[in-house]
């Protein structure tokens, strides 16, 4: 078989000849090494390894480990950025406390960075600022809030800071957790607002974020929601501004006006999550933490991906995610 002449492409890039090549030795176990050679990127894929004993053979690796291995190298990718991010805040944050000048755009004697103790102090930083703000409200909401007499507190003091501000002619956009969009909490939240509301969900989001009018922002502190950062440097700001932007095109409407995620081949946008994470090595307990659920439904929704695939292990389902193509990217949205 011959699969072309190969042609000159991005390092990262598997050509044409080269996916051939690679279905040929995944069919036959083995290829020549003088067919390699019509496409060396099989090679720096890592998707060919000589054979023991024969060098003049390659043996295919499988899919789901090579898979596995090149996700590990973009992931590493993204770690080196986190980290680049954490040294540039541990370099300028002494600078920010400092009394230099402030940035652009934020007064005289404002502090660009300030810690707030408490859900009180908290809930008051929140309402100063909304009242300070007249165009848009970005808002990243991972889980549908506190539970009980708190959190009614907190959903009906956050409800009157919203309408106000869309009363005032400003707009609100929210990305939640797919695994909340279907609590009457959320729902009714948004049903209850009236203005220019638009909210979108992803099966795993940030820790939540508040930005205002692209000049303040609100992150946590702590993992109990007892500390908030609010954030006024400019180029903080507007790197979280830049984030969630870069979520919301990847995210799926669900207010005003919902779309529903398409269920392929018998796998269910959900489990094509799983999946994902699954060909990632992660624990059970890992991907429910991701995509916020419980283990048990974590499980039901594996054993159910399983059972779709024809999977008798979890190696095996690995495999089988990888060779089906469910992981390859949709067709871009709205």
């Amino acid at each position: 078989m011959t699969a072309g002449p190969h042609r000159e492409h991005a390092a990262d890039e598997l050509c044409t000849a080269g996916a051939k090549l690679y279905a040929q030795a995944l069919r036959d176990g083995r290829l020549r090494a003088d067919q390699a050679v019509q496409a060396p990127c099989l090679t720096r894929f890592g998707l060919l390894h000589p054979a023991a004993g024969d060098p003049a053979r390659l043996e295919p690796v499988a899919p789901a480990a090579a898979l596995n291995r090149l996700l590990r190298g973009s992931r590493t990718r993204i770690a080196d950025e986190y980290r680049r991010e954490e040294q540039l805040v541990e370099l300028l944050e002494p600078l920010v406390r400092t009394a230099g000048p402030q940035g652009a755009g934020v007064a005289a004697g404002t502090p660009m960075l300030r810690l707030h103790s408490g859900t009180q102090r908290i809930n008051q930083a929140l309402t100063e600022a909304m009242a300070e703000t007249r165009g848009e409200v970005l808002c990243v909401q991972p889980h549908s809030g506190l539970a009980g007499a708190r959190g009614e507190a907190a959903h009906s003091t956050a409800f009157r800071r919203d309408q106000a501000l869309l009363d005032r002619g400003g707009r609100i956009r929210t990305l939640f957790q797919h695994t909340v969009v279907h609590l009457p909490a959320v729902h009714g939240y948004n049903e209850r607002l009236t203005g220019d509301t638009e909210a979108r969900c992803l099966d795993e989001l940030t820790d939540r974020l508040i930005v205002m009018d692209r000049r303040v922002a609100f992150v946590p502190a702590d993992e109990d929601g007892t500390l908030a950062l609010e954030v006024r440097h400019p180029a903080l700001v507007g790197y979280f501004a830049t984030t969630f932007d870069r979520l919301w095109r990847l995210a799926t409407p669900m207010y005003p006006e919902a779309v529903q995620r398409p269920t392929l081949n018998g796998v269910t946008p959900r489990q094509r999550a799983i999946a994902a994470l699954l060909v990632e090595g992660h624990t059970d307990t890992a991907i429910a933490d991701r995509l916020g659920m419980n283990v048990r439904t974590a499980r039901d929704h594996i054993a159910r991906l399983a059972a779709t695939l024809g999977s008798q292990s979890r190696a095996q389902l690995g495999y089988l995610i990888a060779r089906s193509g469910m992981l390859e990217p949709e067709e871009a949205g709205a």
